[in-house]
């Protein structure tokens, strides 16, 4: 796991995002413990750790001090090996030598996305040195949609069992994306932003209330695919989710938990449920002895079970940026009526409310005398009033011991 370009460039080199996190929970220490002792939000400590950002300056050495990494330099590599658990390392290579059709096409980062999108492209010159022309933000999102689309749809519909809602999840992931493409453009792994941003949207429970959305869609007619993707859909969603990122997708343990939100420990625990859960209903996965070969057949069941579903017609990719352009000026052009109206209301309300409110006067009724407001003292009101001031302000008279 190569760091960061802010971490290179800084006199004071941080661990690699993985290592990070792993000295953190080592400490015992909370993100927000951490947040509150360098001054910065848990988003931020977040964003630290899973390499989408770095602390810089003086917030970078008090960063490193606190979490026991200054003057480790070069521990990233070693702490990758301690935090993923055991054959992960043999697991990730035979991923990468197998073809899957979960992981979408490798763009590496922003800064590398323009490079990916040419690289398909038949270049004019074989020199090294040829340099590449730089995309436009719509052309390096056209690109970034290419290729992650297809294993995207893919994935979600692993999640959901339903065709209909994973493309509306991929369409409404993206449309996000081009909403925030400057945050999306320069973020270390544009692919697993737009990734997270699906899978949230998939997995809301929010989408058992639309009838369109209710029912699953018709199973694989093989036994081995129907079976599988039953006990996926059994499984809770932050469950399924895991075991897809780890087995499916095929990212580490610390990006795993990153990407749910939960602790490296949480995360390996939900892994090791899924597998479990999902070993008693397809036993198939449960012949291999080692986790290493367990997440290996996972990772090609999954790939064959998402194979069985034909990619659904996806929109092009300027239709993508077109609606989310649209859906932008909609909200704003909403919020913009709504301020008026508000101003509208209370504008009519200051103009057409009295400046005073006047008492009605007082009547007299069945002899009794009106009390609409202070009436004139009589003599003996006035006597009263007069005793009363003389009084002790201890109190009444009557509570005071008179020793005359």
């Amino acid at each position: 796991m190569t760091q960061s370009a802010t971490d290179t460039a800084s006199s004071s080199p941080l661990p690699a995002p993985e290592e990070r996190r792993r000295l953190r929970e080592a400490k015992s220490l909370s993100e927000e413990q951490v947040a509150a002792a360098m001054g910065v939000t848990p988003a931020t400590v977040r964003a630290w750790e899973s390499g989408r950002a770095s602390p810089r300056g003086r917030k970078r050495e008090a960063y490193a001090k606190l979490i026991g990494s200054a003057g480790t330099g070069g521990t990233g590599a070693r702490g990758a090996s301690e935090s993923t658990p055991p054959g992960a390392h043999d697991k990730r290579a035979d991923l990468t030598k197998a073809s899957s059709s979960l992981a979408p096409a490798p763009d590496g980062t922003s800064a590398g996305t323009a490079e990916a999108a040419r690289a398909d492209e038949p270049q004019a010159t074989d020199r090294s040195d040829a340099p590449v022309p730089a995309l436009t933000p719509a052309e390096a999102f056209d690109a970034l949609y290419a290729k992650n689309a297809a294993a995207l749809f893919r994935q979600t519909f692993l999640l959901t069992g339903r065709r209909s809602l994973s493309r509306e999840a991929v369409e409404r992931a993206f449309e996000q994306a081009w909403q925030h493409w400057p945050e999306v453009a320069v973020d270390r792994d544009p692919a697993g932003w737009v990734r997270a941003a699906a899978y949230e949207y998939a997995v809301s429970p929010w989408h058992r209330l639309r009838r369109a959305h209710r029912d699953l869609d018709p199973p694989p007619a093989a036994p081995g695919p129907r079976a599988l993707l039953d006990a996926l859909l059994d499984l809770p969603p932050s469950y399924r989710r895991t075991l897809l990122l780890y087995d499916g997708v095929g990212l580490d343990l610390p990006e795993t938990a990153a990407e749910t939100e939960a602790s490296t420990p949480a995360a390996a625990s939900r892994l090791m449920n899924a597998r479990a859960a999902v070993a008693e209903q397809v036993p198939e996965l449960a012949e291999p002895s080692s986790p290493t070969g367990q997440s290996a057949l996972l990772h090609e069941q999954l790939g064959a079970l998402a194979l069985t579903q034909p990619v659904a017609a996806m929109p092009a990719a300027r239709a993508i940026r077109d609606g989310s352009e649209h859906k932008a000026r909609l909200w704003t052009r909403a919020a913009i009526a709504l301020t008026a109206l508000i101003v509208g209301i209370a504008l009519i309300t200051t103009v057409t409310s009295p400046a005073r409110y006047a008492n009605p006067p007082a009547e007299q009724v069945g002899g009794v005398s009106p009390r609409g407001g202070p009436q004139k003292l009589t003599p003996q009101d006035l006597k009263l009033q007069k005793k009363l001031h003389e009084e002790l302000v201890r109190g009444p008279a009557r509570l005071v011991p008179d020793l005359r």
